[in-house]
Order: C-alpha cells, then sequence, then structure tokens
C-alpha cells in the first residue's frame, strides 16, 4: 500500500509558507506566484495553520475585509487536518473526501511539516493508478506480458 510520501517522492515542491503577519494580499500574490491553492502559516518550524483559495473567498471577500490590511493571522484555517507520512494515500483521499477539503499537511512524529498533499496530487496518483492498469490488461489481452 502506497504512502503520501511514497506518492510525493521524486516530485520535489518546495513547501509555500507564510508568517502569520503577512497580509492576505501577500499571501495570494504568492499563491498566484507559486502556482498553488494554498499557504500554510509558521512560526518558524511551528505549523500554526493554513490559508487557502477558500479562505479567500469566505473569511476575506465575503466579510467585504480589506486584502491589503487584513494579516493571515485573522483568517487563516487554525484547526488544520494533518496526516503522518506513512498514511495510506487511499486513506488520505477519504479522510479529504470526507472533510470536504483539499489540502492535507504531511507532519512528521517530532511535528515537523515535511510535505502538503492536494486533491490535485491525489487524483493524479489515482489517474496514474488506472493507466498502469490498464496497460496490464491490454498486455494481458493481446498476450504481451
Amino acid at each position: 500500500m502506497e504512502t503520501v510520501m511514497d506518492m510525493l517522492r521524486g516530485r520535489p515542491r518546495r513547501l509555500v509558507t507564510s508568517v502569520p503577519l503577512a497580509t492576505v494580499l501577500e499571501a495570494t500574490r504568492r499563491m498566484n506566484e507559486e502556482q498553488v491553492g494554498s499557504v500554510l502559516v509558521m512560526d518558524g518550524p511551528r505549523l500554526l495553520g493554513i490559508f487557502t483559495e477558500r479562505d479567500v473567498l469566505r473569511r476575506v471577500v465575503g466579510r467585504l475585509r480589506q486584502p491589503e490590511r487584513t494579516p493571515l493571522s485573522e483568517v487563516m484555517t487554525t484547526d488544520v487536518i494533518c496526516c503522518p507520512p506513512e498514511a495510506p494515500v487511499d486513506d488520505v483521499a477519504e479522510l479529504m473526501r470526507r472533510r470536504r477539503i483539499r489540502h492535507v499537511p504531511i507532519v512528521d512524529a517530532e511535528d515537523a511539516v515535511v510535505g502538503l498533499v492536494s486533491i490535485g496530487d491525489i487524483n493524479a496518483h489515482r489517474f496514474s493508478r488506472c493507466e498502469v492498469a490498464l496497460h496490464q490488461v491490454e498486455d494481458y489481452v493481446w498476450r504481451r506480458a
């Protein structure tokens, strides 16, 4: 059974982080530059929260807050759902489905953030597994194996 770290291995992607006092405008510009849907809000190595596209819509735009004056600490999600590196991909996918979330930080036993899994990562992984299975069936049917 593949783990979330197995899935992300070989796809180096820097974590996009920010500090709690950064403004929403700064964070959204960074998200756009990095082409990501979330920013991890950190205090040094400690995860304080996550700020996502959904937070922009609900907690900033929906409440008519000024992005250039609103700090992330006021609008980030603080009850962050995380998973360990050894979590099975299918379990994390189910967690995301049940909780209706799109981003799950990967946190090790020392509470260090070691990665981030997005729903896009999960979908790409599942698509890849389906492609492999399809090729195996084709090889079997056409006796290429």
